[in-house]
């Protein structure tokens, strides 16, 4: 009796030369959009420190949101790549991604208002 259950799908999928090497030239694109995101951030990490920045508050909260919109920006594509959402709709992008971001803001909101009232409690000692 054959079962179908352990049967290896891969071995059954009849694709095209060039369909094969259509989706191995978007692996490699899809890596080295991914590593260029995280070469940046680790770059800047080791070259821009708050210390080589000096007292300049303003250069250091922008590094910090670079940091947060390079996340940002490298999450959203391997949502859209890994997950396929590329390959829907307009609408339906916006629909998985747009909360998404919602819910990221609002977290780094709670994160900032809770860092500067504990700030607030530990200086007022």
């Amino acid at each position: 009796m054959l079962r179908d259950d352990i049967v290896e799908y891969s071995l059954e999928a009849h694709h095209s030369e060039e369909h094969g090497k259509k989706i191995r030239k978007t692996i490699w694109k899809v890596t080295a959009i991914l590593t260029f995101i995280t070469f940046i951030e680790v770059l800047v990490g080791i070259v821009w420190t708050k210390t080589a920045l000096g007292d300049t508050s303003w250069a250091w909260f922008g590094i910090k949101v670079g940091y947060i919109v390079l996340t940002l920006v490298k999450a959203a594509y391997i949502v859209l790549v890994f997950m396929h959402l590329g390959d829907e709709r307009k609408a339906m992008k916006y629909v998985i991604l747009i909360p998404y971001f919602i819910f990221i803001a609002y977290l780094i909101f709670i994160a900032l208002y809770e860092g500067t009232a504990l700030g607030n409690i530990l200086g007022s000692n």
